[in-house]
């Protein structure tokens, strides 16, 4: 662990403490730490603190005192928080008169504050927020939406499109306008570490989720915080935190689990690769039991995500289907599983048997495999590592072997080496195939990546090609011959109008039915009455019988406590032999000798 931070100023009472909860757990080792004490320093007054600290026990303890690192520190609960007034922005971190504009926070009872959440981007940074969430309720904070109200806000980003940091750029400035404290999460503060406008704010990593309660416990006294670290098992990259880690569902319905993070690829145009870094799984045991978990706590709905899915454990020596037939078995009647994203160059080699798995009742038939451009030559300056020909093969593959499947897929418009042909070809492909779910992008150049430097095409042209793809995605009708069908649908969520409940069928297409009681969560069959591009409307005919499936938790409930009582192991502990209990018998045994040898002279 590796300190930056001045030693000038610092008491026996400010050493950090760590709640029972925090106490409890095994943290493992730490990767880089960095703590700024007081005021919020600017990246000039940096430069007065010249002092490297190798612990956090060198500010904590006096030159007297022992720098023994202990484990478990008591918590002494502190009063009521103090305004102090600062000053000029000028002041040197390094200055023990020295007070932030904001409040110094050295005065507060842990736990008791409240924390907005915000997300962006993909449903992996949607389970790290849940994740998140859950550990900080576990510890006693108070999640809420009401922003103005909240102590802090934690924003969780994602680095994909400018529009999307541009937005999380907003939300800081709006909190520092507020006085807000802050925590940054998620790609964008990952990736760009270095950025102005994040300098002096805390920063929990996409892999140091488990930690959020320490960096939020450290912001709010005052202090800017960043833990930016990998995770690493027997020397390789893990997949990140523990699977068994607390969480707060958005959906109480539906479990969202991240099975690897980062990818195999190096796309040109990409900066989640800066952020996740290299292909990092988690071990199939681990995610079936995280499936079992949701699915006691009344969980319908199974999603699997990360950047790349058909990549999955390459890095550990197994393979997609091997997990996938795992978690197959504990899905319950009644319950379905939707797989996320995967690029073509994985999937090929698993197309039988990804057929078969795609075909079984309790797996959507759905997968998302983008494409970008269905020219060879784009694909090649893109480094998307597959021609046109290995997508065209994985989508026709899949509907010939698998009944009305949904092959979702993704566009890229005006990448700067694409010609009027090459956009003429990816049109072709639309055409062709007419996809149901379609996500069309502009080109955008995010700073780092080697498309930054390319010379792009003129703004107009982008914005052109963007919506004469679009057009042509908006004159195709997908669901016009399902009118009149029946259809099994599984309900788990509310329309955005909150008119009606969303359902989805065996294809993942969404059916709208009636907001009739006792549906939520259930297998419904439907008659589809009406067509539109992008939805079913259908009248309930009759619930699907099926065994019995435990209620869902209220929502805003921690998912894996129980009783109220915070799970501590959220890691698993080694199943070796119990050395630890063996030293502390012995230890035992030579204390109680030396007393009395001593008592006995």
């Amino acid at each position: 662990m590796h300190i930056r931070g001045c030693n000038k100023g610092f008491s026996h009472s400010s050493r950090t403490e760590l709640s029972w909860w925090c106490r409890t757990r095994r943290w493992g080792r730490r990767p880089d730490l960095h703590v700024f004490f007081g005021k919020m320093p600017s990246q000039n007054s940096l430069k007065a603190c010249d002092q490297d600290i190798e612990d956090i026990e060198d500010i904590a303890l006096s030159s007297g005192e022992s720098r023994l690192l202990r484990e478990h520190i008591v918590p002494h609960p502190r009063s009521t928080r103090t305004q102090l007034k600062g000053s000029n922005n000028n002041e040197s971190p390094c200055d023990e008169n020295a007070v932030g504009d904001n409040e110094q926070r050295d005065s507060y009872v842990p736990g008791t504050q409240s924390i907005y959440l915000k997300t962006w981007g993909c449903s992996h940074n949607n389970s790290d927020s849940e994740y998140m969430a859950g550990q900080l309720a576990a510890y006693g904070y108070q999640i809420t939406d009401d922003k103005e109200k909240a102590d802090l806000w934690l924003l969780n980003s994602c680095t994909v499109k400018n529009p999307a940091e541009d937005h999380f750029r907003n939300f800081i400035q709006d909190a520092k306008a507020k006085n807000k404290l802050l925590v940054l999460a998620g790609c964008v503060p990952q990736g760009q570490q270095k950025s102005d406008y994040m300098q002096g704010l805390s920063v929990v990593g996409v892999q140091q989720i488990d930690r959020v309660v320490e960096v939020v416990e450290e912001t709010l006294k005052g202090n800017s915080v960043r833990l930016l670290g990998q995770k690493k098992t027997s020397g390789r990259k893990s997949g990140g935190a523990s699977l068994s880690l607390p969480k707060i569902r958005k959906n109480p319905l539906i479990e969202i689990i991240a099975i690897n993070t980062g990818c195999l690829n190096q796309c040109t145009y990409c900066k989640t690769k800066h952020a996740r870094g290299d292909l990092g799984s988690y071990p199939p045991e681990e995610i079936v039991e995280r499936a079992k978990q949701s699915f006691s706590e009344g969980v319908v709905e199974l999603w699997l995500t990360s950047e790349d899915l058909g990549a999955y454990g390459r890095d550990i020596g197994v393979s997609l289907p091997q997990l996938l037939w795992k978690l197959v078995e504990v899905i319950p009647e009644g319950a379905m599983m939707r797989l996320g994203m995967t690029n073509p160059p994985y999937i090929l080699e698993h197309l039988e048997e990804m057929a078969v798995i795609l075909s079984h009742p309790r797996v959507y038939s759905f997968l998302h495999v983008p494409v970008q451009s269905a020219s060879d030559s784009v694909l090649m300056e893109m480094r998307r590592e597959y021609c046109v020909a290995d997508f065209k093969h994985v989508v026709d593959f899949l509907r010939e072997r698998v009944p009305d499947v949904n092959i979702a897929t993704d566009l890229i418009c005006g990448f700067p080496t694409e010609t009027d042909e090459d956009f003429a070809e990816t049109l072709a492909l639309v055409s062709h195939y007419k996809f149901a779910s379609l996500f069309i992008n502009q080109f955008f150049p995010r700073p780092g990546t080697p498309a930054f430097k390319m010379q792009r095409i003129p703004a107009d042209e982008v914005k052109k090609r963007t919506k004469a793809v679009s057009e042509l995605f908006q004159s195709y009708h997908p669901f016009t011959h399902k009118l009149g069908d029946l259809e099994d649908v599984l309900v788990t969520e509310i329309s955005h109008d909150q008119q009606y409940y969303v359902g989805h069928n065996k294809s993942y297409h969404q059916v709208l039915v009636p907001k009739q009681e006792n549906l939520m969560g259930k297998i419904v069959r439907v008659k589809i009455v009406e067509t539109g591009k992008h939805f079913m409307k259908g009248v309930v005919l009759d619930a699907v019988e099926l065994p019995h499936i435990p209620m869902p938790l209220p929502k805003g409930q921690v998912s894996g406590l129980t009783s109220g009582v915070p799970k501590v192991e959220f890691q698993k502990q080694s199943q070796g032999f119990p050395w630890f209990w063996v030293g502390v018998s012995l230890l035992s045994i030579s204390i109680v000798v030396q007393a009395y040898r001593k008592f006995n002279k």
